[in-house]
Parts: structure tokens; C-alpha cells; sequence
């Protein structure tokens, strides 16, 4: 009953931006914490960047400075603006978000499908 979908993957040469967003949609009452993880070929999810609902953010040290997140909280957003992208940046990029479910109160972590992101060299 509730979905995230992101957009705005691709290819992109190094040194350049892009940004991804996700939607959350369904029985939603509130979101706490959303974020965006990352898994690269033959490696681990990891995770980038994560934003609470307060604002407050955390970092993976190999993308501080050069990406940002955001949420809408009334969208029920979240974005991540990447500059200054790498090779080493290519991965599927995950979004992620601790919903309360509006027709049970639970808080469940729910994963969207994903997004690529190449950066070629």
C-alpha cells in the first residue's frame, strides 16, 4: 500500500550533475527518515545520504561535498542533487523511507525499485 518510485538516473560524463528524485505514494501518515542507498556491481547496497524529517542530514564520506539531499515533507519527497560525479559513482541508486502507515500506525521501511546511474570517465 505504499510505493517509492524514482526518477532521473542515466549516463553522464565525469565531473558532471545529475538529480535524482523520489516519490513516496499510498497509505501514508507521516515519513521519518528517507534516504538514498547505492550498489555498484559486485558490491554492497551502501548507504549515500540520509535526511530525517527534521532536516537533519548524514553524509557517506565519499559523496560529502558533492551531493545533496532535500525532502518535501508535504510532497512526501526526496531528492538527490549529484555534482562533481565520478566513475566510481555508478550504481543503482535506492531510495528508501521509514513510512507510518496511516491504517495501522506501524512504521515499516519500504525500498523503491531503483535507478541507474552511469558515469562514464
Amino acid at each position: 500500500q505504499v510505493q517509492l518510485v524514482e526518477s532521473g538516473g542515466g549516463l553522464v560524463q565525469a565531473g558532471g550533475s545529475l538529480r535524482l528524485s523520489c516519490a513516496a505514494s499510498g497509505s501514508i501518515f507521516s515519513i521519518n527518515a528517507m534516504g538514498w542507498y547505492r550498489q555498484a556491481p559486485g558490491k554492497q547496497r551502501e548507504l549515500v545520504a540520509v535526511i530525517r524529517s527534521g532536516g537533519s542530514t548524514n553524509y557517506a564520506d565519499s559523496v560529502k561535498g558533492r551531493f545533496t539531499i532535500s525532502r518535501d515533507n508535504d510532497k512526501n519527497t526526496v531528492s538527490l542533487q549529484m555534482n562533481s560525479l565520478k566513475p566510481e559513482d555508478t550504481a543503482v541508486y535506492y531510495c528508501n523511507a521509514d513510512v507510518i502507515r496511516s491504517f495501522d500506525g506501524y512504521v515499516i521501511n519500504y525500498w523503491g525499485k531503483g535507478t541507474l546511474v552511469t558515469v562514464s570517465s
